[in-house]
């Protein structure tokens, strides 16, 4: 049986009465005439289509790359493979910088790029970040190609209107139309770092990816990323990355960097519920509060403490995780921010400095020796490598930074923390050296990985 929404007389006869205006048939020719073609006319040119090819390296098994099963079982060499993707763009200089998902065009061996007039154009990446999901695309000898200005996507408001332009299933360049359903979104699944997004009902399917998100003033207010399905197709539930984002990564790489530069924070933070809120006295639940502070932090330079609330960045809202982040990614490095926070029952304000993670001066390792280690990098962690690779503040000891030579046998990844080998706690480079250089049958590898403290065992 079907479930019925039951509302008391009071309820329906409110119902029955307009909120704003009384529906009305159109009352002259220029409004039965409205029409979104003139503005899909000056923006479609400059959303493309985007073909990528990439060579991957394919295994019979989902068990081949975990370095437990991997110790018991002989997977084989992995098979290499043709893999095509299909996807979107938006050109934003007449000089052929585009903008995509890292997800369509991420490790591509060739990238082609067709405009909607069918011209043409080899492309390569010259900044990709797949955190964000955002890529950024150089093509071949371009000028005076048709490009769309980015919005201040912190000025979209929920209610909206939007279309989203791009290529969904390869049938060709299509519009949809709806409006901007919430701002703010993030979480599992949508990203790390810059996982903040705009989401809409505007249909989305597969093949939109890195397509447009147009306002009703033809600027690009975001970059179609991903959607929430369970068949595959669009149930109005889209998300697109902001364009003050894209706008960071199209700056910076159009200064030559191949790699996001971000201000780096040195917090942990946890959302401010309803009972933390009483507890601080905060007349309402907002913002996140301070965690964790590295000591290097900026934040910690400016005088805030654990248990303060940050409110606001730059005087924009900040009230999650992936928000704080957001936030400092848009405003690039360089400079000082302005940074609202409670603390002892009143606002406070501060200015924190907007730098990248600080470098260590120790320096890194590269094992040479006849053993399963020899190609090993390591170095000792830092601010930087913290950030680079997404571990906790508090994580100390040594990570690998590098895998080559006879070392790819030890399954070890950049980003794994060697805790110890053979029963050997390693707290230097210089203890990793000692014992990496020993000539052994039998290996033990001690290390953490996502989190998760694992154990290799190994023949020499």
């Amino acid at each position: 049986m079907k479930s019925m929404l039951i509302l008391p007389l009071c309820a329906l006869a409110a119902l029955s009465q307009p909120a704003f205006a009384e529906t009305r048939l159109p009352a002259s020719q220029a409004e039965i005439s409205l029409s979104f073609a003139p503005l899909v006319k000056a923006t479609a040119p400059a959303v493309v289509n985007i073909y990528a090819r990439r060579i991957v390296e394919q295994r019979q098994s989902p068990f081949a790359n975990d370095p437990f099963f991997s110790q018991f079982f002989g997977f084989g060499q992995a098979a290499p493979r043709v893999q095509n993707s299909l996807g979107s763009g938006v050109i934003l200089r007449a000089d052929g910088i585009v903008v995509s998902n890292y997800h369509v065009v991420g490790g591509a061996d060739t990238i082609r790029v067709v405009l909607s007039d069918r011209r043409e154009f080899d492309g390569r990446v010259i900044l990709s970040d797949p955190g964000a999901d955002i890529a950024v695309i150089q093509l071949e000898d371009a000028s005076g190609l048709p490009a769309l200005d980015l919005a201040d996507s912190d000025r979209a408001e929920v209610g909206d209107l939007v279309l989203a332009i791009g290529n969904p299933f390869g049938v060709g360049q299509t519009v949809t139309s709806g409006i901007v359903s919430g701002l703010a979104r993030s979480g599992g699944g949508m990203g790390q770092g810059g996982g903040y997004f705009i989401q809409t009902d505007a249909p989305i399917n597969p093949g939109n990816s890195g397509g447009a998100l147009i306002d009703m003033t033809g600027r690009v207010l975001g970059i179609n990323s991903q959607i929430v399905t369970r068949s595959g197709g669009s149930n109005g539930i889209g998300f697109a990355i902001p364009a003050n984002l894209v706008r960071q990564y199209v700056s910076q790489a159009e200064a030559g960097r191949t790699e996001i530069e971000r201000p780096w924070s040195g917090i942990e933070v946890q959302v401010v519920d309803a009972a933390m809120a009483e507890a601080m006295g905060m007349p309402a639940p907002r913002g996140v509060v301070i965690t964790r502070l590295h000591p290097e932090s900026p934040f910690a330079h400016s005088g805030l403490q654990t248990g303060d609330v940050i409110t606001s960045v730059g005087g924009l809202d900040v009230d999650g995780p992936q928000e704080l982040e957001f936030r400092l990614t848009t405003m690039g490095t360089g400079g000082t921010a302005p940074v609202a926070y409670w603390r002892d029952g009143r606002m406070e304000e501060a200015d924190v400095t907007l730098s990248p993670a600080p470098v260590s001066d120790a320096q890194s390792l590269r094992i040479t020796a006849n053993t399963i280690f020899d190609g090993l990098s390591a170095a000792i962690l830092s601010p930087a490598l913290i950030q680079k690779y997404g571990l906790p503040l508090s994580a100390e000891g040594i990570i690998v930074t590098g895998v080559g030579g006879a070392a790819r046998g030890t399954r070890l990844q950049s980003g794994d923390v060697i805790l110890a080998i053979n029963g050997v706690e390693i707290r230097s480079l210089r203890d990793l050296e000692a014992v990496a250089s020993q000539p052994s049958r039998r290996w033990q590898i001690t290390f953490v990985r996502d989190g998760q403290r694992l154990v290799l065992r190994l023949r020499g």
